[in-house]
C-alpha cells in the first residue's frame, strides 16, 4: 500500500471495512428514528443519521453490496471515483465522484435506497487513494448492510460483466 494513504489511515485511524477500504464513523445522531415505517422497514429504531470517513486505496475496491437507507458519498481528498450503480428497475449508472474538473465529475453521489453499488478508483489519475465521507439515512446499522454476490447481480446486468468481476 502507499505510503501516503498509509499515514491517512493512520491519522484518522481508519480500520478494514467488510466491503474493501478502510473506514472509521465520526457521526452518529443521538436520534432515533422510532415511527411505525421506520420500525416496520428495519425491524427496529434506526439513528437519523451516521457518516464515516472511508479511504479505498489503489488496488481496492468497494465490493457489490446493497444498503436499506440512502447513501450520500462526498468527495475529500486524493484520486476520483467510479461509483457503479445497478438500479433495481435494471438501470446501470457509473458516477464519477471527485472535483468537478473534468466533464460529468461530481463531488456528491446520491446512492439511493436497496441500490446495488461498489467504487473503484479511476485509472491512472493522481493519488494512489480516495478519501470520501459517506453520510447514510436512516443511520447505518450492519443489519441493514448485504455483500451482493456476482450470481446474483449478473443475469440481470450482462452488459457490465468485467464491472461485475472486478467488484466481486
Amino acid at each position: 500500500m502507499n505510503t501516503d494513504a498509509r499515514r491517512w489511515i493512520e491519522r484518522l485511524q481508519l480500520a478494514p471495512h467488510p466491503e474493501g477500504g478502510y473506514y472509521r464513523e465520526i457521526y452518529h445522531s443521538p436520534r432515533y428514528l422510532c415511527d411505525p415505517a421506520t420500525i416496520a422497514a428495519y425491524g427496529g429504531a434506526r439513528r437519523s443519521a451516521t457518516s464515516i470517513y472511508f479511504l479505498l486505496p489503489q488496488g481496492d475496491v468497494s465490493r457489490l453490496h446493497r444498503l436499506r437507507s440512502d447513501e450520500l458519498w462526498y468527495f475529500h481528498y486524493g484520486r476520483p471515483l467510479i461509483v457503479h450503480l445497478f438500479h433495481a428497475d435494471g438501470r446501470y449508472e457509473a458516477r464519477e465522484l471527485g472535483l468537478p474538473d473534468a466533464p460529468g465529475r461530481e463531488p456528491q453521489v446520491l446512492v439511493p435506497a436497496g441500490t446495488i453499488f461498489g467504487a473503484e478508483l479511476i485509472p491512472g489519475e493522481g493519488a494512489a487513494f480516495a478519501l470520501v465521507g459517506c453520510m447514510v439515512t436512516p443511520g447505518f446499522d450492519f443489519q441493514d448492510f448485504e455483500l451482493v454476490s456476482r450470481e446474483e447481480v449478473a443475469p440481470r446486468f450482462p452488459d457490465q460483466k468485467d464491472v461485475i468481476a472486478r467488484l466481486t
